[in-house]
């Protein structure tokens, strides 16, 4: 049977076979995924202590603050970990067996992006409501916990673990566009921090430039009490995962016009 005779899903069942091959048999990517996990659960417990601990004078303590705070911080391994999965390939030469192999380059970044966003969309709502259960628990001591069952908690948990699945995502995007590892991660970070600094300019620039940054757009949907100068958390959510669509959208015209 010819390859182009081999059904559509059998052939993208192979592509995503191989991809998740490559994953899990580099021993970094095991690193990489403990990091992600266990830093957030034990940033979260230490923000909540300091939140239980720290005397309130100001405006009521949004108890699913340290959940979003930790995240932030450990989202870069994961971003990582999608620059990688292109990078490598292109530093070793290895890119050119695998674009032999699917001579269709945009199913390889697919594949990639789906693998790496599943992994990690996992690997995100698994630490999300880990750490809000472990919050809560720190917080209910001083009566500043709230419940799963509140009107917007679990929405908010669920959208705070969606921020690991569009950081790596965007990290995969980013190491097919770039194609250097160093290179990468450094538009990763620029890309995830920059716009945000933009968002400290003084009212009402900050707010008009906040809204769109990854950082604003995720605080925005994981906040129980969201800002009134940035989008409503729909819309919010919406620029969130819009970093990620372009990423791939410009990977994905990138990939085909030039050569490996």
């Amino acid at each position: 049977m010819t390859a182009s005779a081999v059904p559509l899903a059998v052939r993208a069942r192979d592509v995503l076979a191989s991809e998740w091959t490559k994953l899990r048999s580099v021993r970094s990517t095991h690193w990489t995924m403990l990091v992600a996990v266990v830093t957030p659960i034990g940033l979260s417990a230490l923000v909540a202590v300091t939140l239980a601990n720290t005397p309130r004078n100001g405006p009521p303590v949004d108890p699913l603050l340290p959940g979003l705070l930790s995240l932030e911080y450990a989202v870069l391994a994961v971003g990582v970990l999608g620059v990688l999965a292109f990078s490598t390939e292109y530093s070793t030469g290895l890119i050119r067996t695998t674009f032999a192999s699917v001579p269709r380059r945009r199913a390889v970044l697919a594949a990639k992006a789906a693998v790496i966003g599943a992994v990690t969309l996992v690997a995100g709502e698994l630490v999300a409501f880990v750490s809000f259960a472990l919050v809560q628990a720190v917080l209910s001591g001083r009566h500043l916990s709230v419940s799963l069952s509140h009107p917007g908690v679990a929405g908010a948990v669920l959208a705070t673990g969606l921020l690991m699945f569009v950081v790596a995502t965007m990290g995969v995007g980013l190491g097919a566009i770039v194609r250097h590892t160093a290179g990468g991660i450094a538009a990763l970070v620029g890309l995830i921090f920059l716009p945000a600094i933009l968002g400290l300019l003084p009212a009402p620039w900050g707010g008009r430039v906040g809204r769109f940054t990854l950082l604003d757009a995720a605080r925005q949907v994981t906040a129980l009490h969201p800002a009134t100068n940035l989008f409503a958390p729909a819309l919010s959510l919406l620029v969130l995962l819009s970093w990620p669509a372009v990423t791939l959208l410009v990977a994905a015209l990138m990939i085909t016009r030039r050569d490996a």
